[in-house]
């Protein structure tokens, strides 16, 4: 049989409810875990048990947690105030502004600019960052070389097997023009035995295989007319 269908409700027997917290606390935090790490969410778990005792769980720490949750519900109660809502925009804008001259200059920097403030560490720190990301680029280089040399070795082995296969109706059609050849010589030879009668063409007399024939229309002999009777 099932299992039955469980009433929710305060426990009674506070033995029965003090297991029942321990599993339902330790299921709680596994699932609170599982979703911080499958979506990428920053989570905060915080739980008091009956007893005052505290357990809690953070994807990064609860200070960082509960430090957005305050900002986000500030920002909440501000966007219902029109006068507020053009304010925090406007904060926006300008932090917006900021990380685009950031990304700017750490660009200019990339690309071998404005370096002269920089100390040993900073120059040192951008090095190995050009490094890496020269690494990067070499290694997805390779990559497509390796490709490229693996699309060309496949259509290498398909061009061969299609000489290999014009390979073999070649030597077919040779074969084939060879059989050809006999049965046109041993009609040759046929006809060239039989002396007394003449053939109405002419064959070439050359006995070598390998010679091209000549086959030669001769010409109808006309034969003249008696004139009328003086």
């Amino acid at each position: 049989m099932g299992r039955g269908k469980i009433v929710i409700r305060r426990i009674d027997n506070s033995t029965s409810r003090q297991v029942t917290f321990s599993k339902r606390r330790n299921g709680l935090l596994k699932k609170a875990k599982e979703l911080s790490i499958l979506c990428d969410a920053e989570v905060g778990l915080i739980v008091f048990s009956s007893t005052g005792r505290l357990y809690d769980y953070a994807s990064t720490s609860m200070k960082s947690v509960i430090d957005r949750f305050n900002k986000q519900r500030e920002e909440h109660h501000q966007l219902l105030n029109p006068a507020s809502e053009l304010k925090f925009w406007q904060r926006e804008v300008a932090s917006l502004r900021q990380q685009l001259q950031y990304l700017e200059e750490c660009h200019r920097q990339l690309m071998g600019e404005e370096l002269s403030g920089l100390s040993a560490k900073d120059l040192q720190n951008l090095e190995c960052q050009l490094e890496m990301s020269l690494k990067g680029v070499r290694t997805k280089k390779i990559q497509i070389f390796d490709d490229e040399i693996k699309e060309l070795n496949q259509k290498a082995n398909f061009i061969h097997q299609e000489n290999i296969e014009l390979h073999k109706k070649l030597d077919l059609i040779g074969k084939e023009n060879e059989e050809l050849q006999k049965k046109v010589y041993e009609a040759r030879d046929m006809i060239g035995g039989n002396k007394t009668s003449q053939p109405p063409y002419g064959i070439s007399n050359a006995y070598d295989l390998h010679a091209p024939i000549h086959l030669q229309l001769s010409h109808p002999h006309i034969q003249t007319q008696p004139g009328p009777p003086p």
